[in-house]
């Protein structure tokens, strides 16, 4: 099942999602992996949170080599090399904005079946499971960029839906073959 995104005003998306429950589980954690990889998947996603479905549950999925559930994950370590790439987001589509974030760092998570890992990962992977984790947390990681670099991402955003509705304009008017 593909979930609907919450509008990225959704009150949701501010607040920290408490734990998910192995003890007395809000919903079968298999099915809730299954339908948020759906959803991340049909949107071509990195990642996707639960609360950017509008679900309170403290769970992500994020697509490394292998799609990667991640319940109640948290950081336990993180390198002081950090690195300033470009993130987009589900939630605010279009807008790529960047972000400087620790390159290397050392989490754990519990899987789907409750079992606890701890692993490290560096690179796009940690990435993005920080990005998730700030979804998880309430955080916006757009609210991580600088100033400059937010206005920018609009800014490039802007004319990137300029330029597409007028390619629209002019293919629906026969002008684009």
């Amino acid at each position: 099942m593909i979930y609907e995104l919450v509008p990225a005003t959704d009150p949701i998306l501010r607040q920290k999602t408490e734990l998910f429950d192995f003890a007395n589980p809000p919903c079968d954690p298999l099915d809730l992996v299954s339908n948020l990889a759906e959803t991340m998947l049909s949107r071509n996603g990195m990642g996707i949170a639960a609360n950017q479905c509008g679900l309170p549950y403290r769970v992500f999925v994020l697509k490394g080599v292998e799609l990667m559930p991640c319940f109640n994950p948290r950081i336990i370590d993180v390198s002081e090399d950090e690195l300033m790439l470009e993130e987009g987001c589900l939630t605010h589509p279009g807008l790529f904005v960047k972000i400087k974030r620790p390159q290397v760092i050392k989490v754990r998570y519990a899987l789907p079946n409750g079992e606890i890992v701890t692993e490290r990962y560096q690179d796009l992977t940690a990435r993005v499971f920080q990005h998730e984790l700030d979804h998880l947390d309430g955080i916006c990681p757009l609210s991580r960029a600088s100033r400059i670099h937010l206005e920018q991402a609009r800014n490039k955003a802007k004319k990137l839906l300029r330029k597409s509705k007028t390619s629209s304009t002019m293919k629906s008017n026969g002008l684009y073959t």
